[in-house]
Parts: C-alpha cells; structure tokens; sequence
C-alpha cells in the first residue's frame, strides 16, 4: 500500500502523439490557462478507440489529418495528470513524425518544437516529463 492516494485517484484516459520532425525535435503543446507544456491529444469519449481520439483531438487542436498508418502506437503510460490534481492520466501513447507544426486551435495557446535537450528546461506535465521524454525513437 502507497499511502500516497494514487491507487484511489480518478483516471483520465487520453490519447496522445509524440510528434516528431526530421530533426529529432518534439512537438509540444501548452492548453490555454495552463502552464505545463505536453503532448497534443486529448480525453477518449465513450466508444472511442485511441487511435480515432488521437485523429479527432490533432485536427481540433491543430488542424492536422493524420492516416491512421502513420501513428505508431508506443504503449500505455500513466502519470498524475498535469492540470487536474489528484487524477491521474493514463495515456494511450503514439508516435507521428511531422515537420508540420499545424494551426493551433480549440484551447491550445501555445505550440513549439524543441529538442530533448529544451524541452527538459520548460515546465512540463508529468507525462511528458517522466516518460515522453525518455522514450528513444530510432528507425
């Protein structure tokens, strides 16, 4: 037993995308009224799966159109979630590359590219933090 409350904490299941450009840099995204910079995606909706969440949340938030062959899928993570305390995420994680970075829109107020090495010095949710980043991707 944690004693941490974790194992009692309401779950958010997500879909999210580890997008990538030629260069190795990551696409992150930061929500309006947020502070915490994290992969673009977004809450599954009853019936969905992961994959047509990711293809719903990247065209609402950045208007991209992604073929379902591109997103690669690289696990389920679980962290505590960035902007709901006492939650925790568990993400549905996927792998695009892009050298697009979109338009932001629906609650994204900010998008940038950076690489590893950047990124580690922005405010990140944990998701991204203790496990996006960590993750090495070589074809």
């Amino acid at each position: 037993m944690s004693g941490d409350g974790a194992a009692n904490a309401p779950v958010i299941r997500i879909a999210a995308a580890l997008i990538e450009d030629d260069r190795g840099r990551l696409l992150l995204v930061r929500k309006a009224g947020t502070r915490a910079f994290m992969q673009a995606g977004g809450k599954i909706e009853p019936g969905e799966t992961p994959l047509a969440t990711l293809r719903r949340e990247l065209a609402e938030e950045l208007g991209l159109a992604i073929e379902p062959a591109a997103a690669v899928y690289l696990g389920r993570f679980t962290a505590p979630a960035a902007n709901e305390p006492g939650h925790i995420v568990e993400a549905e994680l996927f792998h695009l590359r892009s050298n697009q970075a979109g338009a932001m829109a629906a609650e994204i107020a900010e998008a940038v590219w950076v690489d590893r090495t950047d990124a580690a010095r922005l405010e990140l949710a944990p998701l991204t933090r203790d496990h996006v980043l960590t993750i090495s991707l070589r074809d």
